[in-house]
């Protein structure tokens, strides 16, 4: 679902603050925000997204400007069947 187009992209406050110094590339950015849309500013920049149990690490790339964080960070387990002992 997308937003209205008369409201601008969300972002959190402390990603916009980030995005303006200079060395957001050389460090880790972890975030609780998944629903903040990724900027042109974030490319090759390093995330830490919370999952919901442990941060996953991810680097924009182009290819992901328009989309937001969360849909780049898997919340569930894939289920494998264990093998049993006979």
């Amino acid at each position: 679902m997308s937003r209205v187009k008369w409201k601008n992209p969300y972002i959190q406050n402390l990603l916009i603050k980030i995005i303006n110094t200079d060395n957001i590339i050389k460090s880790k950015i972890k975030t609780f925000s998944r629903n903040s849309v990724i900027v042109p500013g974030f490319v090759d920049a390093i995330f830490e997204i919370h999952n919901g149990k442990t941060f996953f690490k991810l680097k924009i790339t182009e290819n992901m400007v328009g989309h937001k964080l969360g849909e780049f960070s898997p919340t569930r387990k894939k289920f494998i069947y264990k093998k049993k002992k006979n």
